[in-house]
């Protein structure tokens, strides 16, 4: 089973790198990317979980309705992506289900940063992904922590996949740095060995951020973006379609794991 995410959110990174970028850019550099995403999701007949801030939902409510039209899974990515409080955690999913009609089951914390898992299940979510198990420096110190998914707190954690023993991360980054050829094979010794993956991207890949050398990202996240990103989803889709392992949705695999103590 392969889980492919998508974290719709403003296009805040910029601000990062002391590049002020106003909301309205940040909203259509996303929209475009997500755009791309679905047609190649339509294309390939995949479903996927989009996991979508509440900011950007309310600024971009026809990309959400054709998210929910073409069977994808919404989760909530919080209320803003650079910022939060407790009370976001409802929030969110109170303005996501009032914009899509349907329950909003899923949770992932901006940045994978960590949060508390009985704020998120007195929220009313059932499943939370919002852990990296893996060492980034400045960024995650996750080698003790599960590698696969497991319950805490009546909420089921569903980490972000990265390889065995090395617990080499497999999420957007690695896919633009890697050779692509690479970057699947690990991904399908790491499905073999758990039975499932995870992983996720952002729609803002898909943009040709190289031609915005006044955003002042750095060269590993301009890297692959815009139509080579879209070839690399079209090609990650087809490896693992070949091999007959199915695509499903997070709250999907949560029902299959909801019975686990």
């Amino acid at each position: 089973m392969i889980l492919l995410s998508f974290d719709i959110e403003e296009f805040d990174i910029p601000n990062e790198y002391e590049a002020d970028l106003p909301l309205e850019e940040q909203i259509r550099v996303s929209t475009e990317g997500t755009i791309k995403i679905l047609d190649c999701l339509l294309k390939n007949q995949v479903k996927a979980t989009f996991f979508c801030t509440a900011n950007y939902a309310l600024h971009a409510p026809q990309i959400i309705e054709r998210i929910r039209d073409e069977g994808h899974e919404i989760a909530s990515h919080g209320f803003y992506h650079s910022a939060f409080v407790i009370s976001d955690l409802k929030k969110s999913r109170e303005i996501l289900e009032s914009l899509t009609g349907t329950p909003i089951y899923g949770y992932r914390q901006p940045r994978m940063m960590p949060i508390p898992e009985n704020a998120v299940y007195e929220a009313g979510y059932r499943y939370n992904s919002s852990l990296n198990p893996t060492f980034i420096p400045g960024r995650y110190a996750n080698f003790s922590t599960p590698r696969t998914a497991f319950v805490k707190n009546k909420v089921l954690q569903i980490p972000a996949s990265v390889t065995p023993l090395l617990r080499f991360p497999l999420f957007w980054l690695s896919y633009h740095v890697l050779p692509s050829f690479l970057y699947r094979r690990l991904c399908r010794y790491t499905h073999n060995h758990d039975s499932y993956l995870t992983t996720y991207f952002h729609p803002w890949e898909f943009y040709r951020l190289s031609g915005h050398p006044e955003w002042k990202l750095p060269f590993i996240i301009r890297c692959n973006s815009g139509e080579k990103m879209a070839k690399r989803l079209n090609d990650f889709i087809l490896y693992f379609r070949k091999r007959n392992i199915v695509f499903i949705t997070y709250s999907e695999f949560e029902k299959l794991n909801c019975t686990k103590p």
